[in-house]
């Protein structure tokens, strides 16, 4: 359970001293081990935070969680002890993110503290430590020439990422892997995938230059906002238009290969970008599963606005009590995975992972994608997608199943590894696809 405090009464909605004060509380959660989104879901969902200050909230929390390796550090150096409660700690990698980068956060060094300060005023577990966060803010701002090289001496506090999970990347791509945790620091871009049913990539930049918004294509439906903005005003997003999607998970569906009649399953389907996808390509009967019925609902709403239909069922991908027995003529399987290749997109996965999570996961995956064979036809195809950078979860694990199950390997993509900027942005993702042998 998230716990949420509500601020007093004097805070100011669009106040930085608001802002940060409820980021400390998002932060917080994930350093109890929840996940950045449902912390701040539930945040928005118990105070009254109007539109714009969401939005503020927001990019507050993920900017602490970019920082928070090189706060640590620093906090290391400025308190006698770990900050109490955790939802100070949380206020003050917030502030710290803000000061280390003032250039780029776009505030002030002493309009930070000063708001620092308010926003401890103003929360119910922090009014006793208005003086620690000013001196502590304040005692940077005068030494953080001599503080900065030495936070930095640590790989978290250069990085920004667990020392494990620094050295993983060293060990499976030595000559990438600076690039790859660069990458990972880096805002995600808003990319969008066309639907061909109603519009060519040509047609929708053109609406896009018509609308005053620059956008280059990164995919072969794929484009790229230079400035990203609230999907309300992406235009046709509420039309079925477009959806959201990075390029790199865009190439999923085509894979496939699939066409009008066939019979096609996407495990582990929610939130339904793929499953939106594959319909857009061809007439399908189409099976998209999930274990959790509120995740099947958001597929629900997105084929909705994309005018499609799937048959939703609630299941789980290692059992086959959902199945009707009929064989599919495709199945793609996007298994669960530490979703390490994503963290420009989610970096509080970085904070909540741990070293052992890659072999439970990958264990689960081996599960799901042996229950799945076997709901295969004859020469069907399996596709299997992770959003991982580990070798245990992607290469080996694809290895390992086509020995196991006799399957012809086809042409694939195979590891893709994070990149930002240019004509080729995208996460990290990693695409293995299978034949069946025929009977």
């Amino acid at each position: 359970m998230i716990q949420i405090s509500l601020l007093s009464s004097s805070a100011k909605a669009d106040s930085l001293a608001y802002q940060l004060a409820y980021a400390a509380q998002a932060v917080a959660a994930v350093r109890a081990g929840h996940a950045l989104p449902q912390a701040l879901a539930q945040i928005f969902a118990r105070s009254d935070a109007p539109a714009a200050s969401r939005g503020a909230i927001q990019d507050l929390s993920y900017r602490a969680m970019r920082g928070l390796g090189l706060s640590d550090a620093l906090l290391a150096l400025l308190a006698n002890k770990p900050p109490q409660p955790e939802v100070l700690h949380g206020l003050l990698v917030s502030a710290l993110a803000l000061l280390a980068d003032e250039d780029e956060a776009g505030y002030d060094s002493f309009t930070v503290v000063n708001q620092a300060v308010e926003a401890a005023a103003i929360s119910p577990e922090m009014s006793f430590a208005k003086g620690v966060v000013n001196a502590i803010l304040r005692r940077f701002l005068r030494e953080r020439a001599t503080l900065m090289p030495q936070a930095t001496k640590t790989p978290p506090g250069t990085w920004n990422y667990p020392t494990w999970w620094i050295d993983r990347l060293k060990s499976a791509y030595p000559e990438d892997w600076q690039r790859i945790l660069h990458v990972g620091n880096q805002p995600p871009p808003l990319t969008l995938r066309v639907n061909r049913r109603r519009a060519t990539v040509e047609q929708y930049l053109a609406t896009l230059t018509a609308a005053g918004m620059q956008a280059r294509q990164v995919g072969p439906s794929a484009v790229r906002l230079d400035k990203p903005v609230p999907v309300q005003q992406i235009p046709g997003f509420a039309e079925g238009v477009v959806s959201v999607q990075d390029a790199a998970a865009q190439l999923a569906a085509p894979l496939l290969d699939v066409a009008d009649g066939m019979r096609v399953l996407d495990a582990c389907a929610a939130p339904g970008g793929k499953t939106g996808h594959l319909l857009e390509l061809a007439d399908l009967d189409l099976v998209a599963l999930d274990h959790d019925p509120r995740r099947l609902q958001r597929i629900d709403e997105n084929l909705a606005r994309l005018q499609l239909t799937a048959r939703l069922s609630t299941g789980d991908a290692r059992e086959d009590d959902w199945w009707d027995g009929q064989p599919f003529d495709r199945i793609l399987a996007d298994v669960p995975c530490t979703a390490s290749g994503i963290v420009r997109r989610h970096p509080d996965i970085r904070w909540l992972r741990r070293k052992t999570d890659t072999t439970q996961l990958a264990t689960l995956s081996a599960q799901i994608l042996d229950k799945l064979w076997h709901m295969l036809r004859p020469d069907g195809k399996l596709l299997l997608v992770t959003c991982s950078l580990w070798p245990q979860e992607s290469e080996q694990q694809a290895i390992a199943f086509a020995q196991k199950h006799n399957a012809i390997r086809l042409p694939a993509p195979g590891q893709l590894l994070p990149t930002a900027g240019g004509d080729a942005d995208h996460d990290g993702l990693f695409y293995a696809l299978f034949q069946k042998t025929g009977a």
